[in-house]
């Protein structure tokens, strides 16, 4: 029987809430009486996970598929790999670590039948680190005025998307991207929901202050030329104010002859500029980088096996697949 509901969950060292993310998962799809399908994506997980999910999947074939990647290839492309594998009329993405209850599904499906095909979901009370979450709220007010793409809150995963939605999504062949953020692009009604959030079940975060930067690096770039026109701006505007400069320097000259007292405050100008020159560069730099690593045409991602039940009931095992 076709699944109606795709579950998405992308798993990299989780071996210690494996146990705890079955125990809830499974009684909770059970609960919404529709056919459903799990696909666990494996990123190179360097712990026991790639074993504990294919004794997961050997325990329920009926519902459960395992995506096994030779490497790490990150968040984003595991969950890409899931979409391109799932075959349910909605797809929800799980994060592994429990922080966003498996129960909550059912209010996100709840919303889909009103008739939208994207609901995000907003953390009621996040269980992050002051720090995480004043950064986290910072971040969304800035992506939002850059890139027009309205998330409330784009750090939480919990989210379900119409079969219109990743039809579109499966079509991109981008190396870097923000899958919440592409999704609403597609979108013909998208809306958000409050869920509950608790804290981690166990092990810890995989995101790091460098790598929460770089996402939000690839969300802005990835969705918006905004940066580097207003480093245009910027430089126009530099330009003048440095036209401005010379000729008041050289009007003082002639009135007052030679001056020494502003030379550090010349240098102090010479400095910022140059800052904001290197700033520049390096945004510069973002976009040019995207390019390369596009041009390359790299494999987005290797599946070493794809673990999944065939039709006539026995296990599969699939060999080595390659996604550019």
């Amino acid at each position: 029987m076709k699944p109606e509901l795709s579950v998405v969950i992308p798993v990299y060292n989780e071996e210690a809430g494996l146990a705890t993310l079955f125990a809830r998962l499974y009684p909770a799809l059970d609960a919404l009486q529709m056919p459903y399908e799990i696909i666990f994506v494996n990123d190179g997980s360097r712990d026991n996970s790639a074993l504990i999910l294919s004794d997961q999947f050997r325990a329920r074939p009926d519902v459960t598929r395992v995506v096994l990647f030779n490497g790490n290839y990150g968040q984003h492309m595991a969950i890409l790999a899931g979409f391109q594998a799932t075959r349910g009329n909605v797809v929800v993405t799980l994060d592994a670590d429990l922080q966003n209850p498996p129960e909550e599904i059912g209010n996100l499906l709840a919303k889909m039948k009103e008739g939208y095909d994207y609901v995000g979901s907003i953390r009621r009370e996040r269980q992050d680190s002051a720090w995480r979450t004043y950064a986290s709220r910072a971040m969304n007010r800035l992506r939002e005025k850059i890139t027009r793409i309205k998330m409330t809150d784009q750090g939480n995963m919990l989210r379900a998307y119409g079969r219109n939605v990743i039809d579109l999504v499966n079509r991109c062949n981008e190396v870097n991207t923000f899958i919440p953020a592409l999704a609403y692009t597609f979108a013909r009604r998208p809306t958000e929901i409050v869920v509950e959030h608790e804290e981690r079940a166990a092990g810890e975060s995989k995101y790091s202050l460098y790598s929460l930067i770089r996402l939000n690096f690839d969300l802005v770039t990835g969705f918006s030329l905004v940066p580097l026109q207003f480093f245009s701006m910027l430089g126009i505007g530099l330009s003048f104010a440095s036209a401005a400069l010379f000729v008041v320097l050289l009007a003082r000259r002639f009135l007052f002859g030679a001056e020494v007292q502003g030379v550090f405050t010349l240098f102090a100008i010479a400095f910022f500029l140059m800052g904001v020159i290197l700033f520049g560069i390096g945004i510069v730099g973002e976009y040019v980088g995207r390019i390369y690593q596009q041009v390359r045409g790299r494999p987005r991602y290797v599946i070493q096996a794809l673990l999944e039940e065939s039709t006539n009931g026995a296990v599969q095992n699939e060999p080595t697949k390659v996604k550019v």
